[in-house]
């Protein structure tokens, strides 16, 4: 720790020595102004353009230069400079993402989007991070939401929203090329590019992206055997219509392996395996926004998406019984309407209907987990309204909005939420919010059956199995927030957020009676756990970002999060596995990244992370550090080498359920080259 410490410091004063040294001959930082930020234009809170200094949430913009200088490879990673989101690597190829608490491998109550498309897997209501690796360069930003969302994006949207906005063509003209690799990056390239039919005054853009990531080791120094890697390729089309029309249209296909080494502590002989999968998929989207007057407009959007994963077991698990072949395939019809109109001078109405069809088949039976039926179907049926009523010009605007849904596991769903903001001046934002949520149960919840393996203190083999329930309730939240923007100096900008939240009929796996079996030649203890609505509870916390713009080409970000999370158990509850949900994630984060333009051709970065203990994996508190050095020794060149983790190697999160040793997160450093023209 102490050597932390003394790191920390003598960055500090490395950047001093470099703002005395280098004051008269630097250039300006080219992102935004802090006004301009604060002014920029988002979309994923109300589900209408809005300016981010007038919308009623606790909201955080992550910019196209804000990605670039990061030197994250993964989506998953550049969230970590938001403050309230959860981000802690699991492995090579998996992380553990959320917002305000409930973390975990599988966390459930995070919506992501792309472009408005729902990325989350309806299998676990979550996220496989290994396949949302699109073309970082594609993207213009990244709108954070923390605090629930269902009033206009339905269930799932509980504690939070990620959506990543893509680049319209228009602005991705000519070629882009980049490569590179380095220790854990064993490879990468990027290849665009974007023309124009002048007649039809259509943009497109094609691209194509692949990568390699090495595996990484426990503390024992033993390989995991968690390498991945990845081809994708995709498009975008936008066209300018005629004045009151603009059509989108995109899609993206990607095939790759990626795997984990999984340890089972059971009677059987084989002590562990290493889970190879397939991961392949598709998606088109077809997007058309068009005006009716200057008040009013309407979107359809429509989307096709495939997923599809399969696993290989090894030959040693089929002597034992196991099928070793796993197949998880999904495929996704979703259209989406939307109006918006102004009622009155001070009245806006917007709303929308929705339909969601979901298919999905699973082949066979992995060594842990069955579903029954193996393929389902399953739809969705929604509309929201939403009421924006300014009571004050300029000043007081008070929305109200609701959301109502069908779905085939919990039935009808009702999610109203109510927001106010107060601009006192210019240059200060008070909102405040009361909002329920649900999540709805997914398919694993409700058909899977799942199988633990242990042994007892007298050798005596015991199997716990997890089974599914069609009585699950939808998990219910009622949250209060509460926030302030403001800049009270040209050179500083504030946002501050609090949050109560309300948790009802929470997940949990109450305990049967247990009996004995004969399995595969030893007597074996069964236990029997079945899914229910056992648990309540509460979080609150605070989330603070700050923004100092200390001189014309230094910049300086800071990030403070507290959470605390208090979840009781029904007194009649047998449940074993819920209670650790409260220690998974952590109740103090803090960041400090600064952006440093050093003459006119350098750019140096660097960002430091602090994550508190994840006392459920017996993790203790940790530091990241990240340095960016790019150099543009031409207008359309650009070399870069980035260092990610280079304080020290830690473990950041375990897999739940799954029986795999902890992974060390390991340094990495890689070298780029970036060539536009």
């Amino acid at each position: 720790m102490k050597q932390i410490f003394f790191i920390i410091i003598s960055i500090i004063i490395f950047y001093i020595s470099v703002a005395y040294a280098l004051e008269k001959t630097v250039s300006e930082l080219t992102e935004l102004s802090l006004e301009e930020l604060m002014e920029i234009e988002v979309t994923s809170v109300s589900k209408k353009t809005e300016k981010l200094s007038e919308t009623a949430a606790a909201i955080y913009v992550i910019t196209k230069e804000d990605i670039k200088r990061s030197g994250a490879t993964t989506i998953a990673d550049i969230l970590r400079m938001v403050p309230g989101i959860e981000v802690a690597q699991v492995n090579s190829n998996m992380w553990a993402v959320t917002s305000r608490g409930f973390n975990g491998r599988y966390a459930n109550k995070l919506l992501v989007l792309i472009d408005g498309r729902s990325v989350y897997t309806p299998q676990f209501s979550g996220v496989y991070w290994d396949v949302q690796n699109i073309m970082l360069e594609n993207i213009e930003r990244i709108e954070v939401i923390r605090g629930p969302g269902a009033a206009m994006w339905g269930a799932n949207a509980v504690n939070g929203i990620i959506n990543i906005i893509t680049k319209n063509a228009k602005d991705t003209q000519g070629w882009f090329i980049s490569t590179g690799g380095g220790n854990e990056e064993k490879g990468f390239g990027n290849i665009r590019y974007g023309g124009k039919i002048k007649k039809e005054d259509i943009y497109y853009r094609v691209h194509a992206k692949y990568f390699k990531k090495d595996s990484f080791v426990n503390a024992s120094g033993e390989d995991m055997q968690d390498q991945w890697y990845m081809l994708r390729g995709g498009f975008r089309i936008d066209w300018n219509l005629s004045d009151n029309d603009n059509i989108m249209l995109s899609g993206d296909i990607y095939d790759g392996k990626s795997s984990e080494l999984v340890n089972i502590p059971s009677y059987i002989p084989l002590k562990s395996y290493v889970d190879k999968k397939d991961i392949s998929g598709a998606n088109i989207l077809g997007r058309w926004e068009h005006t009716l007057s200057d008040t009013s407009k309407t979107t359809l959007q429509i989307y096709y998406d495939w997923t599809k994963r399969k696993s290989i077991l090894p030959l040693e698990l089929a002597l034992y019984g196991y099928n070793r072949e796993y197949i998880e395939d999904v495929k996704t019809f979703d259209i989406d309407f939307q109006h918006q109109f102004r009622l009155s001078k001070h009245q806006e109405i917007l709303w929308g209907l929705g339909y969601r069809l979901i298919n999905d088949y699973f082949m066979d039976d992995e060594f842990a987990i069955s579903i029954e039926p193996d393929e389902r179907h399953y739809d969705i049926l929604s509309a929201f309204i939403q009421d924006e009523i300014t009571l004050i010009k300029e000043r007081l605007k008070l929305i109200i909005g609701s959301k109502f849904e069908h779905n085939d596991f919990t039935g009808y769903e009702i999610q109203p939420n109510i927001r106010l903001v107060f601009k006192p001046s210019k240059k200060q934002t008070l909102w405040c919010a009361v909002s329920r949520a649900v999540r709805t149960p997914s398919r694993y919840e409700n058909d899977a059956v799942s199988v633990i393996q242990e042994v007892n203190m007298i050798n005596i083999p015991v199997i716990k199995v997890i089974v599914g329930s069609n009585d699950l309730k939808s998990e219910e939240l009622i949250a209060y927030e509460l926030g302030y923007r403001l800049q009270p100096i040209e050179i500083v900008s504030i946002s501050i957020a609090t949050f109560y939240n309300m948790y009802d009929n929470l997940r949990t796996f109450e305990k049967g009676t247990p009996y004995t079996v004969n399995y595969m030649g030893f007597p074996s203890i069964v236990i029997p756990f079945k899914g229910a609505n056992k648990m309540e509870g509460k979080t609150y916390g605070i989330e603070i970002a700050t923004n100092y713009q200390l001189l014309k080409w230094w910049r300086i970000y800071t990030t403070y999060s507290f959470l605390q999370m208090q979840l009781n158990l029904d007194r009649d509850s047998t449940d074993i596995y819920s209670e650790s949900i409260e220690d998974k994630s952590p109740h103090n984060k803090f960041s400090i990244r600064s952006a440093m333009n050093i003459g006119k051709n350098v750019i140096f970065d660097t960002a430091i992370f602090y994550v508190d203990n994840v006392a459920a994996f017996n993790i203790g508190n940790y530091f990241n550090l990240n340095v960016y050095l790019g150099w543009k020794p031409k207008k359309n060149l650009e070399l870069s080498i980035v260092g990610l983790n280079l304080l020290d190697e830690h473990p950041e999160f375990k897999s739940d359920f799954m029986l795999t040793p902890l992974t060390e997160i390991q340094r990495s450093i890689y070298g780029k080259i970036t060539w536009r023209f």
